[in-house]
């Protein structure tokens, strides 16, 4: 045992000091992002080209057979759709009797079912504006008689000469009227109305605003939707203004980085150092009352209320020791980390310089949120089309069976809707079911929404990785250039986009497929999670929860995988297997580099969003509620039903800026952090090999460059 143990020991200085990798050779041609390159991946790009070319057929198929009115349009009680074709002129359906809606069928069970009811249902130009009903005398008149200009809430096939009485019990015409409004398509009735149905209609001797009461709870959504609609029609240039400043002040940020990032990174160090203090200083006060009240954990024992655990002594001294180890780490990470701190505040200054040389790199998360759009929009479309998919069905149906006749009646049997009805039952009638699930795409329905599904996650991973690479490629041509701005590309972005889709559109795609792959296994367990959540016993959810934290480290992994990957292609031009292993290897031999860097730019990150979003949000605040005054009548808050919409609009939209801006910036620090460490590998500051990186990193590493940097660049 001994002997294995001085072995170790003897083999871990060996393995401490090994560098992972070759490091990076001086080559004399290399002058940033190569020009002659060669395609990469071919393979892949086939696949995922085919793959594309596949995706296409899945929409042209779903376009064919689908059927997305039944979603945009309302529909009677035979399945015709109102508001298009033959009912173009009759927009709106009408329940004739809406009250068996609400008593018969909860809101979620009505909206699954296209919010059908079991009562008949026409198409109607306008919905009724008066109440009215039928009065037990005039069953014996004819429809004429009675309805006369309300003939048209009736079926189109009643003739006015049909008795009342007939007309009802075959459910050609509705027994009542309720004014309405319409809704989703649909004549809703509207709330508070002092109206009592007639006795032989009442259910418990309820009114008409008791008996829809909980109907009108629900679908509330039509007087909340018109309110929201009607505010950010008030507000919408002052929402643009709220934008606007966001964009500003996201810009404002980045540019300024360069003058106060030590100041900042000094400041976040201090903060999170004093608030350390603070939590030791509160633990010692609380552990002293505690301790001089005789409180232990020996007197309270073992128990489920874990508030009563504040009240004993022992907590707040383990509270103590553990922000005390982090203030020492912290604070030992600060002495002998010092050079790298100062080496990654440099970078994020040189990242800064690099984005003002070129602003239109700013803009370009505009590209990729609208192939973002594209993406998105078409699954959604064929996700719609392919749920639509199938040709309708009739079912025979009777509101009352027991009646006189319908005893026997085929309920539920398949028919015929324009055949006629030859049975005794007075209220039978050929209503609309659903869409048939038979056929050939409605058979491979679930296999073509899988498709789809991976075709959305495919995509959107491409164009997140497109967007990476293009600008990996024009930052690495700002660090690469000798004398700034002069040796810089006159067109930096649109060279890298050009160079990424022509060459290494499969390499993009390798590295989206595995990626895509990573998070749809993830979606599956959270799938079968949900499903199976009320069955699990502790071991299945402790499993469960180890596989989802397994997933969720391995996509955070392939991510910070890809994303080195697609800087390594865009400079280099190999493929992604390559890239990915010189990225890895490069990291690994600056370790420390690496760690520190994306603290601090997280750290700055997040206070730059934290400044953003917070300065939006507090100035829309103050705006919309109308706690800012004296600004004058062209600048006076807009009369607003809920003044928090507006507000959270600017927030989540200051926060998307936000983000799409400082994407940019942390792929610019990442991309300049990999091209210093290839600088310090290849070169050495000699005449023939001198250093591209700044003035402020020659000076933190104790370097210098002895090519003059005005006139003689480097050998060609």
């Amino acid at each position: 045992m001994q002997c294995f143990l001085i072995k170790v020991l003897r083999f871990l200085p060996a393995a401490v000091r090994s560098r992972p990798g070759n490091s990076a050779k001086y080559d004399p041609s290399f002058r940033g992002p190569i020009k002659n390159r060669g395609c990469t991946d071919i393979i892949c790009c086939v696949l995922f080209l085919i793959f594309i070319l596949g995706y296409i057929i899945v929409g042209l198929v779903a376009w064919v057979y689908g059927d997305p009115r039944q979603v945009l349009y309302p529909r009677n009680s035979t399945g015709a759709y109102c508001g298009v074709g033959d009912n173009k002129d009759k927009p709106y359906v009408l329940y004739f009797d809406i009250l068996s809606c609400a008593a018969a069928i909860n809101i979620i069970s009505i909206a699954e079912n296209g919010l059908q009811c079991p009562t008949p249902q026409v198409c109607v130009s306008s919905c009724p504006l008066a109440p009215w009903a039928v009065e037990v005398f005039q069953f014996s008149k004819t429809v004429g008689e009675v309805y006369g200009e309300r003939r048209n809430f009736c079926l189109p096939a009643v003739s006015p000469d049909m008795i009342v009485e007939e007309s009802l019990q075959k459910g050609l015409c509705p027994r009542f009227l309720l004014p309405s409004t319409p809704a989703l398509g649909r004549c809703f009735p509207l709330p508070n109305i002092n109206f009592t149905l007639p006795e032989d209609l009442r259910i418990n001797n309820t009114t008409v605003s008791n008996g829809i009461s909980g109907l009108l709870d629900s679908i509330n959504a039509r007087d909340v939707s018109v309110k929201i609609f009607e505010d950010f029609a008030q507000s919408w240039y002052w929402i643009l203004v709220a934008l606007g400043v966001a964009l500003a002040l996201s810009l404002l940020f980045i540019l300024l980085l360069r003058l106060v990032a030590a100041p900042l990174v000094l400041l976040l160090i201090v903060g999170v150092l004093a608030v350390l203090a603070y939590g030791i200083y509160h633990c010692w006060q609380q552990y002293q009352v505690f301790r001089d009240k005789g409180a232990s954990i020996t007197q309270l024992g073992f128990t489920t209320n874990f508030s009563a655990y504040q009240s004993v002594k022992e907590t707040w001294l383990a509270a103590l020791i553990v922000l005390a180890v982090l203030e020492g780490i912290l604070l030992l990470m600060l002495i002998f980390l010092r050079q790298r701190i100062r080496i990654a505040i440099a970078l994020l200054k040189e990242a800064s310089r690099a984005v003002g040389q070129m602003m239109s790199t700013m803009f370009y998360p505009l590209v990729t949120f609208v192939l973002l759009v594209i993406c998105i929009g078409y699954w959604a479309v064929t996700a719609l089309y392919l749920a639509t998919s199938g040709q309708p069905q009739y079912i025979y149906w009777a509101s009352n069976t027991s009646t006189p006749g319908c005893e026997n009646v085929p309920v539920n049997m398949t028919c015929d809707p324009m055949a006629p009805l030859n049975s005794s039952c007075p209220n039978l009638k050929c209503v609309f079911k659903g869409y048939s699930t038979t056929g050939l795409a409605q058979r491979s329905l679930f296999n073509l929404q899988i498709y789809g599904v991976l075709g959305l996650f495919w995509t959107v991973n491409w164009v997140l990785a497109l967007g990476q690479c293009v600008l990996a490629g024009a930052f690495a041509s700002f660090y690469w250039a000798f004398h700034k701005p002069r040796d810089i590309p006159t067109f930096p972005l649109s060279s890298a986009f050009i160079r990424t889709l022509r060459y290494h559109t499969g390499s993009l795609a390798f590295g989206a497929l595995i990626l895509s792959l990573v998070q749809i296994a993830r979606v599956i367990l959270e799938y079968i999670d949900h499903k199976l959540r009320g069955s699990q016993n502790p071991v299945a959810r402790c499993i469960i929860c180890c596989f989802k934290c397994c997933l969720w480290c391995l996509e955070k992994f392939i991510k910070f995988l890809n994303r080195n990957a697609y800087i390594m292609i865009a400079i280099y031009g190999k493929n992604f297997c390559v890239s990915a292993k010189n990225a890895f290897m490069l990291l690994m031999r600056n370790v420390l580099r690496v760690v520190v860097l994306d603290k601090v730019t997280d750290l700055l990150l997040f206070f730059g969003k934290l400044l953003v979003v917070g300065g939006v949000g507090v100035l829309s605040f103050f705006f919309f509620s109308g706690r800012i005054k004296g600004l004058g009548k062209d600048f006076e808050n807009p009369n607003l039903n809920y003044y928090w919409l507006p507000i959270m609009t600017s927030i989540m939209g200051a926060y998307v800026i936000a983000s799409g801006f400082f994407s940019v910036f942390g792929m610019c620090v990442d991309t300049l952090f990999l091209c210093f460490l290839e600088d310090l590998e290849r070169n050495d500051g000699s005449q023939e090999r001198p250093y591209y990186m700044p003035k402020a990193l020659l000076k933190i590493l104790g370097k210098k460059n002895e090519a003059p940097t005005g006139g003689k660049t480097r050998k060609k």
